[in-house]
């Protein structure tokens, strides 16, 4: 079992540590082509999840078929086209009948829409996203955050943000993750308002308004990730060298470097969204098939830690 991940030893210890049991119920929004279905199909031979399908039955059928898959074990809802896809999946988890929910073939923005609609999934945290990098030239897990959803993060919005990639970090067995607070230089510099916001962001940990992680910025790239670097530009910090978790200044710088990690330094990406009512995955085409088992380990693996919370909130 697990073949699909084998080689891939970080990724494969994530999986190691999804609890056996029942496979969660996932509504998949809109899988239209082969490449959507094939991977929920991954996950449910992988013993993951129990995938329902949502979307036009006739073009499931079509993409299971360029699949090679057989849909007769599985449940499909039909739907007449993407946006009512997203919002049946959606309803799906507001009834209880789906515990995650994973972006089949439509658009992100299209997907999240639903996601974020009032009689939706969302929290008073703010939702974003979190890349989990396989980086083979990296000692540890990398995560990047946020890449996907926030275009131009507020101050608190980056709160969020970094007390949603410190959560997972826990539920992935990283206790006290070192975050790296990036931007182009280390010293508070008016000018670059990432500086100021990771200097703000510092001192929120401080004071308690982030928790269970160690923060430090503003640090550059090279300072985050490599101790020599941080050396020679005399940083003194418990983060520079050795960060578990890279929070990115916006979208743009994210996208940019996440990409760069995956297609000049050969890392491989799984991906999550948090601070939804459930775990959402945000599958992509060129996501390799590691990579997306690996992003429905980390989903289960949530959906998991917010059960044992549920539960033993309910016993006290």
């Amino acid at each position: 079992m697990h073949e699909v991940i084998a080689h891939r030893h970080r990724f494969r210890a994530l999986l190691a540590r999804v609890q056996p049991g029942a496979a969660i119920p996932t509504a998949i929004a809109h899988p239209c082509d082969a490449v959507a279905v094939a991977a929920a199909v991954e996950a449910a031979e992988e013993g993951l999840i129990t995938p329902i399908f949502v979307g036009p039955a006739s073009k499931i059928g079509a993409a299971a078929q360029l699949a090679g898959v057989d849909m007769a074990r599985f449940r499909i809802v039909d739907a007449p086209h993407s946006h009512a896809a997203a919002a049946q999946a959606v309803a799906l988890v507001k009834r209880g009948e789906a515990r995650l929910l994973m972006k089949g073939s439509l658009h992100t923005d299209e997907f999240m829409h639903a996601v974020c609609a009032p009689d939706g999934l969302r929290t008073d945290r703010r939702l974003s996203h979190v890349f989990l990098m396989d980086v083979p030239r990296y000692a540890r897990l990398l995560l990047v955050t946020d890449a996907a959803i926030n275009i131009f993060p507020t101050l608190m919005e980056k709160r969020d943000i970094v007390q949603n990639a410190i959560d997972l970090a826990h539920v992935i067995g990283v206790d006290n993750p070192k975050v790296a607070v990036l931007s182009a230089v280390e010293t508070i510099t008016p000018a670059l308002p990432s500086t100021v916001d990771a200097a703000a962001l510092c001192k929120m940990a401080e004071r308690g308004q982030i928790t269970g992680g160690i923060v430090d910025g503003p640090l550059a790239f090279d300072n985050a990730i490599d101790a020599a670097a941080a050396l020679e530009k005399g940083i003194v910090s418990p983060v520079a060298g050795a960060a578990d978790i890279l929070v990115v200044p916006d979208l743009e710088s994210g996208n940019m470097l996440a990409k760069q990690l995956s297609f000049l330094g050969g890392a491989e990406a799984a991906g999550i969204v948090m601070g939804a009512q459930v775990p959402i995955v945000l599958s992509s085409r060129a996501d390799t098939p590691r990579a997306r088992i690996a992003s429905c380990a980390v989903a289960v693996l949530l959906a998991q830690a917010a059960k044992t919370t549920a539960s033993a909130l309910a016993e006290h």
